[in-house]
């Protein structure tokens, strides 16, 4: 028998990142004297071969961080900034947690307890596993999972039937790439180096962003758009496409419902208008719907950003259409990408287990943790967070902030370190890294499931997500046998799934093997989708059963206030979400927290580039670097990334973003708050 890698003191060991991002590279980790020291991408990954970012290259300055987390604690001050924590033992903070629940379960009603999670680790069985099984059983209050891609996902089913599109390998073939509101050097780095290879045989890269960074400025032909009317300028496109004669009209009659009706529609969206909306002027509109129905095959990349506005979810309903009325999705390397997830689908019920839920309990937006903290009723009285932030990552953070100051909320907390939100809890309970768990994983981008086996032990006392809910579950008296289940046998539980024949041949077995395997992914076409009519839902009767538009449309942002700037608080290159952000080496890389201005409206502020100004609106305000120049529109300012507080700063940045829900799935609107800028 092959001896454990976590006994392995000396080697090469193979892993997969653990991150929040498409492209969930193949890893190689090397060892000396049974700590990682080194990771380097696998140059036998067939998508990402070898290339990895700065945030991973450097993970181990986060694994190795001397604040990282090594044993339970109780708070023994005041919740807050100034918290101070006692240690305590596994068994005591378990007894400690449990007691209050059963006390809370007797008196309030299992509903009174709130999970808070999300993918800070995208390892399946310890983000929607242990945990789903253990909060069903108990009966608590459960989560909408509605922070991220939520309406996007929803906007993008009504098109297509569920998250299918391209597979990113054959982007080598395409000849026209649209990255639509991704910065995707940043977020998406692999889908950039396919696209290299495929602009060294005559490909063109077009770019239409609110922020020229990193990607705008890479690509052949950046446009900039006024945040929130994206809508509108795909929607001018169309117009262009039927009136030109630049669509796939066998296309179109054999694969599309209601493209009649969309000829008809687009009709009001006539250049001169969308122009108007969008700040792109009329010839660049011509420009770019030309050259998308003349080239193929053409791809669109369709970003995470764009959805994070009121109008996210018919945003990206409304790009998705696009690459039906050219054909694109018949041609090798073209198509679309909003995500893949649908793809590579494992077998939910069997993993998180919803039967155990012997009652229907509430739902609550994750999105609106503020409100469900202060306003709920009944109330929230304990709130269990892991794999996640929300203190620094949630909408409307001051809110949150004083949800979490509750001295009547019982709050634990399970991460790696001592977190914006840890700072408030009565319990936090250190969690390991996933280089020290047994996991599956499968990218919502490319087609690859991973396993990830155990490599180091675990760091001091900490335990993984699904030890802590076996144990709290044991504690609780729970005696299911669900309860019970070992790793292997929930990855087993999850890939065994007859009704996604795309992963028959991927097995526990076979993933020890090989460590990643690709799902047996057919064309979308001549198959059917898994909308009502079995076809791309140019037109969609469900939409209109429910008051949306049966037809793409573009409907204007809420104006929220009278504040000159809208704000977007875009990621930034070092960090994912707060990951990275509680670390030096990253934080270092990064700089200092910015926020990027038009020379214009700078100079109407009397601001200089390089000084502090304070942003500000009703819901809080923070204190950024600004950086002056023509790399976003007038009356637009973009940060990028959620930077932890230092002392004497003001850099949390979701203070001012509000927790309304965009207009499908409870999505977040993270990109549609409005700020004022003045010098300090």
């Amino acid at each position: 028998m092959q001896t454990p890698m976590t006994e392995q003191q000396q080697g090469i060991f193979p892993a997969v990142c653990p991150l929040d991002c498409p492209d969930q590279c193949g890893l190689l980790l090397h060892k000396q004297d049974g700590k990682i020291v080194k990771i380097e991408g696998d140059p036998d990954h067939p998508v990402t071969q070898g290339a990895i970012c700065n945030k991973v290259r450097n993970m181990t300055a986060r694994i190795y961080d001397d604040k990282r987390l090594q044993y339970p604690m109780k708070r023994v001050g005041p919740k807050g900034e100034e918290s101070r924590f006692e240690r305590i033992s596994w068994d005591e903070a378990l007894e400690i947690i449990t007691a209050r629940w059963k006390e809370l379960i007797d008196k309030e009603g299992p509903e009174s307890i709130l999970p808070y999670s999300f993918y800070g680790n995208m390892g399946r069985i310890g983000t929607e596993g242990m945990d789903r099984r253990f909060f069903h059983r108990m009966g608590a209050s459960r989560l909408m999972y509605a922070i991220c891609e939520a309406a996007g996902t929803e906007g993008y089913k009504y098109t297509m039937g569920g998250s299918y599109g391209t597979d990113p390998e054959e982007t080598v073939h395409t000849k026209l790439f649209i990255m639509w509101g991704i910065n995707a050097v940043s977020t998406n780095m692999h889908q950039v180096m396919l696209a290299e290879k495929a602009r060294k045989n005559g490909a063109q890269i077009i770019v239409i962003d609110a922020h020229k960074n990193h990607t705008g400025r890479w690509a052949d032909w950046f446009i900039p758009i006024l945040p929130g009317t994206d809508a509108a300028l795909a929607l001018g496109i169309m117009h262009i496409l039927f009136a030109e004669n630049l669509t796939d009209q066998a296309f179109l009659e054999q694969y599309t419902v209601g493209h009649e009706e969309l000829r008809e529609h687009v009709k009001q969206y006539d250049p001169a208008n969308v122009a108007a909306i969008t700040g792109v002027p009329v010839e660049d509109i011509y420009r770019l719907a030309r050259l998308y129905g003349q080239t193929s095959p053409s791809f669109i990349r369709i970003g995470n950003g764009i959805q994070h506005h009121d109008n996210g979810g018919m945003c990206v309903r409304t790009i998705a259409c696009l690459p039906a009325l050219t054909g694109q999705w018949l041609h090798q390397g073209g198509g679309a990408i909003k995500g893949n997830g649908s793809h590579l689908e494992h077998n939910i019920p069997a993993l998180q287990r919803p039967d155990l839920r012997s009652e229907p309990a509430r739902q609550i937006n994750m999105n609106l943790l503020g409100s469900a903290l202060l306003e709920l009723d009944p109330p929230i009285h304990a709130l269990y967070v892991y794999n996640s932030n929300p203190a620094l990552v949630a909408p409307h953070a001051n809110k949150v902030k004083e949800g979490l100051e509750r001295e009547d909320l019982f709050t634990v907390v399970h991460d790696l370190f001592l977190t914006e939100t840890a700072k408030y809890a009565d319990i936090v309970l250190p969690a390991t890294s996933s280089f020290e768990n047994t996991d599956f994983y499968r990218s919502y981008w490319h087609h690859y499931v991973h396993l990830q086996l155990p490599v180091i032990a675990p760091y001091g006392e900490s335990k993984a997500n699904v030890d802590v809910f076996r144990l709290l579950a044991e504690k609780m008296g729970y005696e299911e046998e669900a309860l019970k289940d070992s790793d292997e046998d929930m990855v087993r539980q999850a890939l065994d799934h007859p009704g996604n024949p795309a992963l028959a041949n991927i097995t526990y077995e076979a993933l020890v093997d090989k460590g990643f395997m690709k799902a047996a992914v057919k064309p979308l076409f001549s198959g059917e989708l898994r909308t009502p009519s079995g076809k791309i839902e140019l037109y969609s009767a469900e939409m209109a059963s429910k008051g949306y538009p049966a037809l793409p449309t573009y409907i204007p942002l809420p104006q929220e206030s009278e504040l000159p700037f809208m704000f977007i608080p875009a990621p930034n290159h070092n960090f994912l979400n707060s990951t990275f952000a509680h670390n030096e080496k990253h934080v270092r890389m990064e700089k200092i927290p910015k926020l990027h201005m038009h020379e214009d409206d700078a100079a109407a502020l009397g601001l200089i580039n390089g000084e502090l100004a304070r942003v500000w609106n009703e819901r809080g305000e923070c204190e950024l670097t600004v950086i002056i120049g023509q790399d976003v529109r007038r009356g637009v300012v973009v940060s990028q990334g959620l930077w932890a507080d230092s002392p004497g700063s003001k850099t949390r940045v979701n203070v001012l973003t509000p927790d309304r829900v965009a207009d499908m799935g409870g999505g977040a609107t993270f990109f549609s708050g409005r700020v004022g800028v003045e010098k300090l």
